[in-house]
């Protein structure tokens, strides 16, 4: 006969109590009562527990019972699924975004450099784990996220809010990817529905026009031989800033007159080949009694074993009087404007600038065949600063001799 409320309610004796179907409850000698079913899965007596009276009601422990009779009727094991369930809360629970963003950061480690990495890693440590670091992945609502994304944006920094939302969304994909969480709820966060619109600021560049004064003011610069000498470098050879800092001895073949960036040090994982002009060998030639005897060409003078820090370029650039003029990144603009209005191959220019080439086929093309007009360009391009050095300018017409 089954159980009543008032039944249960009353029982003391210690022994086993059924309710049918498996269900009954267990009475101990100190008083405790325990809800469980008895039931069979592929020919093996079973024990499902169902928690303990009276938290769990007689009502309660027959709803257990009839899902645990609804998944022997689709063939599962109930003990099984409630073993699932439970390693999943305890997996969702330990699985906090910080503790997540961390394998994630391990796992991109390979494939960024290193000041990427450093980068994400400090946004993450500045504005999402004070906030949702310690929370469990599974638990963290959309809102949460937008308000920290929208706190750092009313700052005035809607560039890292942007991308802080970008890193978000992408540890929630890995976590999902890794069966940390069972599902992405982040995977509908749109940016432009969150974040107020944006005007993209290209980075401040040196015009041609510019050229004579800039130049005159490095060569009476009075800063750090290291910096002068690679900014020069920079000029000459259209390179991003953190490959001429990060620069080794060893890249450098001053009798083939290359410089060879391994694939590791390329924004895009690609060797780039530079064509050195003579003036940018006599650069190189200079600092190899400042810094032959190293690994880097362009050592901190503070700490040898590192490069040049990061803002030493701009820095030297707003001692010079250019702050909120130009950057050392602008060069690069610079020299693209000035090569393709003397009418370069624009191919020649992008494969100099390093600009990835989606066209497998066409990038290996431009590897081989573009270098010997690369040869050009780059001589033509050191001819025509130092032109602008003293006045002058190279006339467009005279680009073939």
């Amino acid at each position: 006969m089954p159980l009543s409320d008032v039944k249960v309610r009353n029982l003391t004796a210690p022994g086993r109590y059924a309710d049918g179907e498996g269900l009954y409850l267990q009475v101990t000698p100190n008083g405790g009562r325990y809800w469980r079913m008895k039931y069979r899965f592929s020919g093996k007596e079973k024990l499902l527990a169902f928690g303990v009276y009276p938290v769990v009601g007689i009502k309660e422990a027959r709803e257990k019972r009839f899902a645990a009779k609804q998944a022997l009727s689709r063939g599962e094991d109930p003990g099984a699924i409630k073993k699932a369930a439970k390693q999943k809360v305890i997996q969702e629970t330990t699985s906090t975004l910080q503790a997540v963003a961390e394998e994630w950061l391990s796992h991109q480690a390979g494939r960024w450099e290193a000041n990427t990495l450093a980068r994400t890693r400090a946004s993450l440590e500045a504005d999402v784990f004070p906030a949702l670091g310690a929370m469990p992945m599974a638990e963290i609502s959309t809102r949460q996220v937008m308000e920290v994304v929208k706190k750092i944006e009313a700052r005035g920094a809607g560039e890292i809010a942007m991308r802080v939302l970008q890193r978000i969304k992408a540890i929630y994909r890995y976590a999902t990817t890794h069966q940390h969480i069972e599902r992405n709820p982040m995977g509908d966060l749109v940016p432009s529905e969150i974040l107020k619109p944006r005007r993209v600021q290209h980075r401040a560049a040196l015009g041609p026009g510019d050229l004579p004064d800039f130049l005159s003011k490095l060569d009476a610069y009075q800063g750090d031989p290291h910096t002068v000498h690679a900014l020069r470098l920079l000029m000459l050879t259209a390179a991003r800033p953190g490959e001429i800092r990060s620069a080794r001895w060893a890249e450098f073949d001053l009798t083939s007159k290359l410089w060879r960036i391994p694939a590791e040090r390329m924004k895009m994982r690609t060797e780039h080949v530079i064509p050195l002009s003579a003036q940018a060998i006599a650069v190189v030639e200079s600092m190899k009694h400042m810094s032959g005897h190293r690994d880097l060409v362009f050592p901190s003078p503070f700490y040898p074993s590192k490069p040049l820090s990061e803002n030493t370029f701009n820095s030297a650039m707003a001692r010079m009087g250019y702050k909120y003029l130009a950057t050392a990144h602008g060069f690069r603009a610079l020299f693209s404007t000035v090569a393709n209005e003397a009418g370069w191959n624009a191919d020649a220019i992008e494969r100099q600038l390093a600009h990835a080439e989606r066209d497998q086929v066409r990038a290996a093309y431009d590897r081989g065949s573009r270098l010997p007009e690369r040869v050009k360009l780059m001589e033509w391009w050191a001819n025509y600063l130092d032109s602008r050095r003293i006045g002058q300018v190279i006339p467009f017409h005279q680009l073939a001799a």
